[in-house]
């Protein structure tokens, strides 16, 4: 009876994430405005029974093209970090065509202030923040940790992880594909080519931004592939030893490989969180 009971709390435990895991859900991080319009929020997943008070922090910001997505799909992302003992962060923004991509990164930016400045209620350490996106939110993470405007004190971000991040130099793709209403990228990206350049992280790399951890499918997207071709070669400059580490997958599996807790990547990532905590 014994030994019956303690497969079925182990089995329960690994189906439904509430023994391992607390979930904080819909947090607004923006202050309230008097516009009615609807501020974003956060989701938070940390570990429930770990015997730290001040475990790393993982904030991830989601893809769909700047113009789709929402948190609640990656819960998966949230439960799996956490039960590995990484309080995460899980961002909802402002879509376009509501938001151009400054509006979102400005977001993106007031929840790593947010994480900073209220992480320790939630067992995690405001000390060891560090950033991942998929897609687009690859873009946005990588913008809010390398352009100043953002951020100015780089150093609150101790590492960032790039998922087959899209958009990492957006003026030389703008450049040969001008914006259109199509995907809503004339809202996103405007049609001021001088907007296209302080959209582009690859511009306002230095030695200031925060190490980097890369992924990239070697079936993703051509353009995802070329954009991160270029960034890392204005990185080298700066990260001489960052390699990317190229999977063989397309891009929506770059992401979805999380809901699997046995994943590589998760050993990974915690070993470059340790290394750089």
């Amino acid at each position: 009876m014994r030994i019956f009971l303690a497969i079925s709390v182990f089995c329960f435990c690994f189906l439904f994430p509430g023994c391992a895991v607390k979930k904080y859900e819909n947090i607004p991080y923006v202050a309230s405005k008097t516009t009615g319009k609807q501020q974003p929020t956060l989701n938070i997943y940390t570990p429930r029974n770990s015997k730290l008070v001040n475990n790393p922090v993982l904030i991830f910001v989601h893809g769909g093209n700047w113009n789709s997505g929402n948190k609640k799909t990656y819960w998966f992302f949230g439960r799996n970090f956490a039960k590995k003992g990484v309080t995460t962060v899980i961002v909802d923004y402002t879509l376009s065509p509501k938001a151009n991509y400054d509006d979102m990164a400005k977001e993106v930016a007031t929840a790593v202030e947010w994480t900073k400045s209220n992480i320790s209620e939630y067992k995690g350490d405001p000390k060891s923040i560090f950033l991942t996106g998929h897609s687009a939110g690859g873009h946005l993470v990588a913008l809010v940790a390398t352009n100043p405007k953002y951020i100015q004190d780089k150093s609150i971000i101790k590492g960032i992880i790039f998922n087959d991040a899209a958009g990492l130099d957006m003026n030389h793709y703008l450049e040969e594909n001008p914006p259109s209403e199509k995907n809503d990228y004339l809202t996103t990206w405007t049609a001021n080519p001088e907007n296209w350049k302080d959209a582009s992280p690859i511009y306002f790399i230095d030695n200031d931004t925060p190490p980097l951890m890369i992924y990239m499918g070697s079936k993703t997207y051509e353009s995802i592939k070329v954009s991160n071709t270029r960034f890392l070669g204005q990185l080298k400059s700066f990260q001489p030893n960052v390699k990317p580490i190229i999977l063989e997958k397309k891009h929506i599996p770059m992401i979805t490989q999380y809901l699997f807790p046995y994943s590589k990547r998760f050993k990974e990532i915690k070993a470059f969180i340790e290394t750089h905590k």
